[in-house]
């Protein structure tokens, strides 16, 4: 075995050869530890990936979905936008379908015991797609963009937390290294948001479009917001083989998931991004269909019942326990959902993460509640407005249910719906009660730090939307974020989980299945808790 990047990887091996662990807690472990591609080899051989089937080059893939004017990547807000940007230009690493986190652009990293300072080590002979070498000092720039406050993405409020422009060090023309203000087991996870593009720092000067130079399979013959991307297959791409397809074309079918569907059931389009739409009309409507291809993965998608702990009446934990025994999680599940997914138990934390530590499913508890209610001076009930986006109708149905069964406890719920543009990109934080989806997150940690995290003054964090700080929640998250050994976390999380259920902000009923919608000829396109499509490795069959 290659000499290991961190003085824990033997004692992994040795438990994986022996049967201690599952090869999906191997995997986990060895990539967070640093194998790389080169440590493959010493895998268990019921470890190793098998190969893939063969498959035909050739031909055009047609795509449906959302296109929007984009600049710069890293200012992005969702997803839709950067899923023609994404067969272009790459990632650092890559989290699978088993939400396991693996090295890509990155050959492996290296991390000390103390998890604050990673080394990376770029893989070589990889070039962008004018000719430049991908080599240190693309990645830093692509770093500094991330945390510069003048361009305003996402990764400031993650990545920022624990790492500065000055912590990042060139240390090689191929290695960069991350000194890290304090310990993050989650920074391959981090490499992987959809903001995250390594971009080429000899030309990009803000406008993506304006020079759309990436290290990935495709190029942009033409790019026309709202209407139509064209991508065609570049020469000398890094993955030997890769990629099948001559030409990708994405299609702006608007929002509206009738039209997306009657082009997909008409083989005018090959796949349907789902990105921005209500995923389970078109499951409902596609299922069944023997042309269709619905590869569903359950990951940490969820609708979070959201209450603002700064205003009244929800910065009474009564009223917010309340509320929370109102929801009847199995019916939620079975009538907004059609069932597909997982109860929740009022916990950002889910079935699908490491950590995760399993607790009993409250219970619909209306009786309960009303006493909760008459005790914090409610006595008659209360009148509340629940703010939703029109966007998903499971949201929609989970309101209109919420609203019927908390009527037994004593609340009067308005209903308020709002146009989903105008939710997402700035009532999500504002309202005093809403419901808010929330998309998929790898390890447990990076969630709970994003939406209810604290500065180092003790303020809420920018997408803490609740404002909820509890000081027990916060240093116990941070130990979880220094935590290594997934059983030694999971009994930090068990504390963290019951805390957030017993006086947190929040209420989640269960989390969503989702799907990668394609024609059943198209193969090769691996299902994404995050919605991504990676149509790296797509083809047509004959």
């Amino acid at each position: 075995m290659n000499k290991p990047s961190h003085p824990a990887l033997p004692d992994l091996h040795d438990a994986a050869v022996k049967g201690r662990l599952s090869r999906r807690t191997f995997l986990r472990y060895a990539a967070l530890l640093g194998a790389g591609t080169a440590a493959a080899g010493s895998l268990p051989a019921a470890f190793r990936l098998r190969p893939a089937a063969a498959a035909s080059y050739g031909g055009t893939l047609t795509v449906s979905g959302r296109l929007e004017p984009v600049t710069h990547p890293a200012t992005l807000s969702w997803i839709a936008p950067v899923q023609p940007l994404r067969q272009v230009a790459e990632y650092l690493t890559y989290t699978d379908a088993d939400n396991i986190t693996h090295p890509f652009l990155l050959d492996a990293w290296e991390v000390n015991e103390a998890l604050d300072v990673w080394t990376l080590n770029i893989r070589p002979n990889i070039f962008f797609n004018n000719g430049d070498e991908l080599v240190a000092e693309d990645v830093i720039f692509s770093m500094h963009q991330w945390l510069d406050p003048g361009v305003s993405s996402p990764l400031k409020a993650t990545i920022g937390r624990y790492l500065s422009p000055g912590g990042i060090e060139k240390t090689g023309r191929h290695q960069v290294t991350l000194h890290l203000r304090r310990p993050e087991i989650a920074l391959p996870e981090h490499l992987y948001h959809y903001t995250a593009l390594v971009l080429n720092h000899r030309t990009f000067e803000g406008d993506f479009m304006a020079a759309p130079h990436g290290t990935g399979p495709f190029t942009i013959e033409s790019f026309d917001a709202h209407t139509q991307c064209r991508l065609k297959k570049r020469p000398g791409y890094w993955r030997p083989g890769l990629p099948f397809l001559d030409t990708i074309v994405f299609y702006d079918l608007w929002q509206e998931p009738s039209t997306r569907l009657e082009s997909l059931k008409n083989a005018k389009i090959d796949v349907i991004d789902t990105s921005d739409i209500d995923e389970l009309s078109v499951f409902r409507q596609l299922k069944g269909r023997r042309e269709i291809r619905l590869n569903r993965v359950t990951g940490a998608n969820v609708n979070v019942l959201r209450m603002r702990v700064d205003r009244a009446p929800w910065h009474d934990n009564r009223v917010r326990l309340a509320m929370k025994h109102c929801q009847h999680r199995e019916k939620l599940l079975l009538l907004a959902y059609a069932g597909e997914g997982l109860a929740g138990h009022d916990c950002h934390v889910c079935p699908r993460h490491p950590a995760f530590c399993q607790k009993p499913l409250p219970r619909f508890d209306p009786r309960s509640a009303r006493t909760l209610l008459a005790d914090a001076g409610f006595p008659d009930g209360l009148d509340v407005d629940l703010c939703i986006s029109d966007g998903a109708n499971d949201i929609r149905r989970y309101a209109e249910l919420l609203q019927s069964d908390a009527a037994r406890a004593g609340f009067r719920i308005r209903i308020v719906t709002v146009p989903e543009e105008r939710y997402r990109q700035s009532m999500w934080r504002e309202v005093d009660f809403g419901i808010t989806p929330w998309s998929h997150q790898p390890l447990e940690t990076m969630v709970l730090n994003l939406a209810y995290g604290a500065d180092a003054k003790g303020a809420p964090t920018a997408w803490n939307e609740t404002r909820w700080v509890d000081p027990e929640f916060c240093r116990l998250l941070d130990l979880a974020g220094r935590t290594l050994n997934t059983a030694k976390r999971r009994s930090i999380l068990c504390q963290l989980e019951e805390i957030q259920i017993q006086r947190g902000s929040i209420g989640i009923a269960w989390w969503k299945n989702s799907w990668t919608v394609s024609r059943r000829k198209i193969r090769g396109i691996p299902p994404s808790a995050f919605g991504y499509l990676d149509l790296h490795a797509a083809w047509k069959e004959d």
